[in-house]
């Protein structure tokens, strides 16, 4: 996903809707209705997703029926030469591990970019946003014409593609045009869909961000 700082969300997006700007096109949209071991039972899944007061917007519950429970945020054995606080992107397996140290890490479930728009790398976090302005870049009003209803910024909200928080990637001091967002879409975690952006649930979003100071190193994995 194409974007920066000056993204957000309103009630009614009309032709552009969160999923088409995530995604990318009618057919990707089309996708969201297709379709490890449980190891947190659902009382603890709900508690884990339930509804935030979140200051300015009330955030509603995670639907959990339509997330895999291996993708439920969970601490894990992952050894790791890296250092506490990392943040590791594997889209392959659509996690991301925030590493503890001593082996630990954070594990929470993704989902990532579609074929074509893929990357792997270091980069850092170079800045951070909450409920932020989304602004759709020239590349992507040229792929999709709809977006440019946007082209000065859609005010942040419950339905903005970047939702309650976002971590936005730089590298070298320039802004690498990719993010970690709140995805309020519990069905995508664990696919392929969006234009590169790497998103997780809005409750485990919240719970990266809250723990993540700008430059912090990420360790972005092949596919």
């Amino acid at each position: 996903m194409f974007t920066d700082e000056r993204m957000a969300g309103s009630g009614d997006m009309g032709l552009l809707n969160r999923r088409s700007v995530l995604f990318g096109s009618a057919a990707a949209l089309g996708a969201l209705t297709l379709g490890g071991c449980a190891t947190v039972d659902n009382s603890e899944a709900m508690a884990l997703y339930g509804p935030v007061d979140d200051k300015r917007f009330k955030i509603p519950a995670v639907d959990i029926s339509k997330v895999d429970p291996k993708y439920y945020r969970k601490r894990v054995r992952y050894p790791s030469k890296e250092a506490a606080g990392t943040i590791v992107v594997d889209p392959a397996n659509y996690y991301v591990y925030r590493i503890e140290g001593d082996g630990d890490a954070t594990r929470y479930g993704a989902n990532v970019g579609r074929q074509g728009f893929l990357w792997s790398g270091d980069a850092y976090v170079g800045r951070k946003g909450e409920w932020a302005t989304w602004t759709p870049p020239k590349e992507m009003i040229k792929r999709q014409p709809e977006a440019a209803a946007y082209a000065k910024g859609m005010p942040g909200g419950l339905d903005n593609p970047l939702g309650a928080r976002t971590l936005y990637l730089y590298q070298k001091g320039r802004y690498t045009l990719y993010t970690i967002y709140a995805s309020s879409a519990p069905e995508t975690i664990g696919t392929n869909l969006t234009s590169g952006c790497t998103g997780l649930l809005t409750q485990d979003m919240i719970d990266l961000y809250n723990k993540t100071p700008v430059n912090t190193k990420v360790v972005v994995l092949p596919a």
